[in-house]
Parts: structure tokens; sequence; C-alpha cells
């Protein structure tokens, strides 16, 4: 689902988008946000790869606010 920008930067960092981990061959990890087109990062351990991912995270959000860009937000899960 795609929305209008009206929404804050606090907002979109309290969804939960998925994250995909992916080792790599050279021991490094790959994250990326796949809602996100461009978000990805990687780092040398799974911690260190979804910190520099939040990091990204936060500066994808803040161009596409900046740039007027609509941003993808995750399905809801509708609960029983």
């Amino acid at each position: 689902m795609k929305t209008k920008m009206n929404k804050t930067l606090e907002y979109y960092l309290s969804l939960p988008y998925t994250i995909e981990l992916t080792p790599d061959e050279d021991g490094y990890w790959f994250a990326e946000i796949r809602l996100l087109p461009g978000c990805m990062t990687q780092g040398r351990s799974r911690v260190e790869a979804l910190e520099m991912l939040d990091e990204a995270k936060t500066l994808w959000l803040e161009t596409a606010i900046e740039e007027g860009m609509t941003i993808p937000e995750p399905a809801k899960i509708k609960s029983a």
C-alpha cells in the first residue's frame, strides 16, 4: 500500500518493515528492505548489518519525505 506525504519520519520509522538478511560468501551480511527500493547495506556481522540498515532506512525515509515521494507502507495484518 502506498500513501501520500502527510506523515512524519517518526511515523514511518515506527512501521514494521520486513528486513531481509542474507549471509555472503565472504562472511559479510547483506541487509535490505525490499519495500523501500535501494534501501540496503552490508556489515561484518548480523548485528552490524542491522545497525547500518537502521541508518540507511532513516536516510532513505528522510530523502523521500524531502523529495515528496510516495512512501510504501507494510501491509497491515488483520487480527483474529
